[in-house]
C-alpha cells in the first residue's frame, strides 16, 4: 500500500523510484481533479450571473457585449466524467493580445461564427476554424488541398461547402464568457486566465481528467496537440497551471451582472 501523505525521505527508505515517481503522478492528479472541481464550480455560478449559455446561432452584435473578454466553449456529447457531472469545457480564448490591438469581444466571437449571409466563414481569420475543417477533411476523407493556405478568389470560393459545415459546427457549441475590460496587450488579466485555464483543462501529457468522448472530432485533427490535450487549443496545452488563477476568474464573476 502507499500512503500519499508521507514524507518524501521516508518514502524513498522504503520505495522504488517507479513507485514514488508513481505516487507523486497520483497525487498531482488529485490536486488537477480538485482544482477542476473548483474551475467549474466558479463557471456554474458564471452560467447563473449572465442567465444560461448561449450558441453563436443565436447571437449578433447588436447585443450587449463587454468590449473584452474571455469565453468559453462546450460542445454537444462532450461531458464531465471525474470532476462532476456537466458539460466539459473544450476550448478557451480571448482576443487583441498584442499591445495596441483593438479587437472586441463579439469581433473575435463572430470570426469563429462565420457569416450569417452565406453560412460560411474564412477560417484564415480563425484558427478555431482551421483546425475545426481540417479535422472533417480527415474524418470525412474530404479533398480541400488549399485549406489553410494563403488563397483569394475562386480558391476561397471552392472552400465555401467545408465552411459552411465548420460554421454549422461551431455556431452549435454553448458558451461562456466573462467580461474583463483590461487594455490589449501580452500581459493582460485575460491573457493569464485563458492559458491557465487551458493548462489546467489539457489532458496533454498528463493523466486524463474529463477525457473527450470517443465521437469527439477533435479525434481526427491533423494537430497532435489537438488530439491528445482534449481541447480545441493548441497553445498552452503543455503548460502547469498557476492556480492562483482560479482566484481572479471567482473575482471577475463575482462581479458579473446580467448582461443579456
Amino acid at each position: 500500500m502507499i500512503v500519499l501523505n508521507s514524507s518524501r525521505s521516508s518514502y524513498q527508505d522504503h520505495a522504488s523510484p517507479t513507485l514514488y515517481v508513481n505516487a507523486r503522478s497520483l497525487r498531482m492528479t488529485h490536486d488537477r481533479c480538485q482544482l477542476l472541481v473548483r474551475f467549474y464550480s466558479i463557471l456554474d455560478q458564471l452560467e447563473h450571473e449572465i442567465g444560461g449559455v448561449r450558441r453563436l446561432a443565436d447571437c449578433s452584435g447588436v447585443m450587449n457585449w463587454p468590449k473584452r473578454g474571455v469565453y468559453f466553449f462546450q460542445e454537444t456529447g462532450e461531458v464531465r466524467t471525474d470532476t462532476g457531472v456537466g458539460p466539459r469545457i473544450v476550448r478557451v480564448g480571448t482576443h487583441a493580445l498584442r499591445a495596441g490591438a483593438g479587437t472586441k469581444l463579439w469581433t473575435r466571437l463572430s470570426q469563429h461564427k462565420g457569416t450569417s449571409s452565406t453560412g460560411g466563414g474564412n477560417h484564415r481569420g480563425s484558427i478555431f476554424r482551421l483546425i475545426v475543417g481540417s479535422a472533417l477533411i480527415r474524418r470525412d476523407g474530404l479533398e480541400y488541398p488549399t485549406w489553410g493556405h494563403k488563397a483569394r478568389g475562386p480558391i476561397r470560393s471552392g472552400e465555401l461547402a467545408l465552411e459552411r459545415e465548420v460554421s454549422r459546427h461551431i455556431a452549435d457549441m454553448p458558451f461562456l464568457w466573462i467580461p474583463v475590460e483590461d487594455e490589449a496587450g501580452p500581459n493582460s488579466r485575460r491573457t493569464y486566465i485563458e492559458r491557465s485555464a487551458i493548462a489546467l483543462l489539457s489532458n496533454y501529457a498528463k493523466a486524463p481528467l474529463d477525457p473527450p468522448s470517443l465521437d469527439w472530432l477533435g479525434h481526427h485533427s491533423d494537430k497532435e496537440r489537438v488530439r491528445n490535450s482534449g481541447l480545441w487549443n493548441q497553445n498552452h496545452v503543455e503548460e502547469v497551471c498557476d492556480s492562483a488563477f482560479l482566484d481572479t476568474l471567482d473575482e471577475i464573476v463575482s462581479g458579473v451582472r446580467d448582461v443579456a
